[in-house]
């Protein structure tokens, strides 16, 4: 019988020194890019930020996984009065955001291996589009930023989502030491095309109380409906978790 090591196969490693994680972390900046009757009612692009956690099934290239993101389309930020009683001696800062949040599950194609490692993805999930104004004090005195003092959402709605991605990951670096759970760090560039239901947002602009009733009315507010379709560039860096090369 031949010598460990001499011609025949090593034995499988110890159950107890292989790492019991075996997926990736992924976090990047968004670009959102309307598409379809989205684009005629926002104007320009957005941008966001999104992170992905995912695990491969068993030995295959396939990980199955959640992607999470929010991009924010438009914001606007007033100074203005605390009260009419109290004038412009006490101002307040109101801003108001116009934001998507995207929540999908993820199966990708990828593999667990290499330097350079090129991915497909089919994803499922739904968006949430809100419009949120916050109040908040305007002393940034002592180098503290301003407290929020009220906030309230002002118009949202949910859509279904769904789509496909593409990209890659480029190794940067690379854990040899067994046992550490991190084993890799990547560059990501990737792109996604998100397909959206038909959903009801506000556009960009000012929230104004024309009729000055003290709320805001539906017929004061510039609702749009369409389907809510983003093209989505995406540059980040990927944790590839307990795995080995």
């Amino acid at each position: 019988m031949p010598a460990a090591g001499q011609g025949g196969l090593a034995p499988p490693p110890a159950a107890d020194s292989v790492p019991a994680v075996s997926g990736q972390v992924n976090l990047r900046g968004t670009v959102g890019i309307p598409r379809g009757g989205l684009r005629n009612n926002i104007s320009g692009v957005g941008g966001g930020l999104h992170g992905y956690i995912g695990g491969w099934i068993g030995r295959r290239p396939l990980l199955v996984g959640v992607d999470l993101g929010i991009l924010n389309y438009r914001r606007t930020t007033d100074q203005v009065p605390f009260s009419r009683t109290v004038g412009p001696r006490v101002p307040v800062e109101v801003s108001t955001n116009n934001n998507v949040v995207e929540t999908h599950l993820s199966l990708r194609l990828q593999p667990r291996t290499g330097r350079l490692r090129p991915y497909v993805e089919g994803l499922a999930g739904f968006k949430y589009l809100f419009t949120r104004t916050t109040v908040g004090d305007d002393d940034f005195s002592n180098d503290e930023l301003g407290d929020d003092i009220a906030e309230s959402t002002n118009y949202d709605d949910f859509a279904l989502s769904g789509g496909a991605g593409a990209g890659i990951d480029v190794r940067v670096c690379q854990q040899r030491e067994p046992g550490k759970t991190l084993r890799a760090v990547g560059v990501h560039l990737g792109v996604q095309y998100l397909l959206g239901q038909e959903a009801e947002y506000l556009a960009e602009g000012d929230l104004t109380d024309e009729n000055e009733n003290g709320q805001l009315d539906r017929s004061e507010l510039d609702v749009r409906r369409s389907r809510t379709t983003f093209l989505q560039p995406q540059f980040g860096v990927t944790f590839r978790l307990a795995d080995t090369d």
